[in-house]
């Protein structure tokens, strides 16, 4: 499985022994799958390659067994191209943390300042005639790993097939108290309010199949923090099952709390895996949880 994880820079050195004699181009297509030809190329051009340690441009370049090609620090994005974290894009895929207090996507209030409209303008500033398009959605107040295809044919594959691609999906969350049990999952029906509030009932008409696992990881202060995966992606349902267990998120009035330590929703979007639905690759998506999550036990 590869694995990507928010970090502050550019991507770090990876080298790749040659095995056998071949040419530069075709070996960097061969080890680099995340990139597309055009990616490549582009790394080329900026001297970002290495065959044993020196820098080349030259695509044609031969190679023998016993020599490295290394992909130099790539930079990250140049400044102002996106307000937050890059985790990961390639042909089919782009990848982000989303801070919170951002919208995925827009509502009837907000209509330009959303993750949706920053990563379009990143990539249409790589080439007009880009776009991209929605997976899934992160709640307002939620930060972390936000996925969404470059293409029409990903986004369907991705969303057809979900429940088969998605692998796990973790998030950190600071909640009120301490849980009865130091480790265990919560399953339930939750049915939607008219006024878009969930709560758990009875299995019938509207409701929809929740479970929710979780660990605690470390309390004080009157808090705890739990490491949650969830089984299902019903809206709200972490928020809701913390609620219910007696817990709920701090920041999180709309749900039963009564603090707010750090002025925003205590939930993180930390880890997201899947298999990639054009090469069948196991990729998992990784954004450090926020330092604000540990002050509130200080």
């Amino acid at each position: 499985m590869t694995d990507h994880t928010s970090r502050s820079g550019g991507h770090p050195p990876r080298s790749f022994p040659v095995e056998h004699d071949t040419l530069l181009l075709p070996f960097l297509l061969t080890v680099l799958k995340d990139k597309s030809r055009n990616n490549v190329k582009s790394l080329l051009s900026r001297k970002l390659i290495a065959v044993d340690g020196r820098p080349t441009s030259q695509f044609d370049t031969p190679l023998a067994p016993g020599q490295v090609v290394s992909v130099l620090s790539e930079p990250a994005p140049r400044s102002g191209a996106l307000p937050f974290p890059l985790l990961y894009e390639d042909e089919h895929l782009i990848v982000v943390n989303k801070p919170a207090k951002l919208l995925s996507v827009a509502n009837e209030k907000e209509k330009v300042r959303t993750a949706y409209r920053a990563v379009t303008d990143y990539v249409k500033s790589q080439h007009i005639g880009n776009r991209i398009y929605v997976v899934h959605r992160l709640d307002r107040d939620t930060s972390g790993v936000l996925l969404f295809a470059r293409d029409p044919r990903t986004k369907e594959l991705l969303q057809s097939r979900w429940n088969e691609l998605v692998l796990y999906r973790g998030y950190q969350a600071v909640v009120e108290g301490r849980p009865p049990k130091d480790r265990d999952s919560i399953r339930s029906f939750l049915v939607e309010t008219r006024t878009h509030l969930s709560f758990s009932g009875q299995p019938g008409p509207g409701a929809r199949e929740a479970i929710t696992n979780y660990e605690v990881k470390r309390t004080g202060n009157g808090y705890s923090l739990l490491d949650i995966s969830i089984d299902t992606g019903r809206k709200n349902q972490i928020r809701v099952h913390m609620k219910e267990l007696g817990c709920p998120v701090a920041g999180d009035k709309q749900y039963g709390a009564s603090t707010n330590p750090i002025g925003r929703l205590c939930l993180h979007a930390g880890q997201l895996a899947f298999r990639h639905p054009l090469t069948g690759e196991e990729v998992r998506f990784t954004a450090k949880m926020p330092r604000d999550f540990n002050r509130v036990f200080r």
